[in-house]
């Protein structure tokens, strides 16, 4: 396995929550596609809502970095952040991020998410 792409991200998870408050469903309608939007409407409190979009803000960011473009060159709803039947996450990469990535000649994207009190993390390792 040769690595191609290495990328974190932090995020406060009251300031995902701040934002929600003051924008709504705006923020993660930009933010989330519509199969993780189904999962996001499902969370009973406030605080499990912004747990779940600071979570998937940190890997579509990680991601971005592993990509080595940043968030600006590929589209929040280009990137699908899911679990597997045992509950790891996973990635999915659609139009240009999954060009992109085909073009590092990456072949597998590595997920780890992590929360803890007031912070979100995730990091991603792309190989081929």
């Amino acid at each position: 396995m040769m690595v191609v792409g290495i990328g974190s991200d932090l995020v406060h998870i009251s300031r995902i929550e701040a934002v929600l408050e003051r924008r709504g469903e705006a923020f993660a309608k930009r933010i989330l596609r519509a199969e993780e939007l189904l999962f996001f409407s499902q969370k009973k409190t406030s605080r499990q809502r912004a747990v779940f979009l600071a979570k998937r803000f940190a890997a579509k960011e990680a991601l971005s970095k592993a990509l080595k473009t940043g968030i600006g060159k590929v589209s929040w709803q280009h990137i699908l952040v899911n679990n597997t039947a045992s509950g790891a996450p996973e990635i999915t990469l659609f139009d240009h991020a999954l060009d992109v990535c085909r073009a590092l000649g990456a072949a597998t994207i590595h997920l780890s998410l992590s929360d803890e009190q007031d912070m979100a993390l995730a990091f991603v390792v792309l190989s081929d």
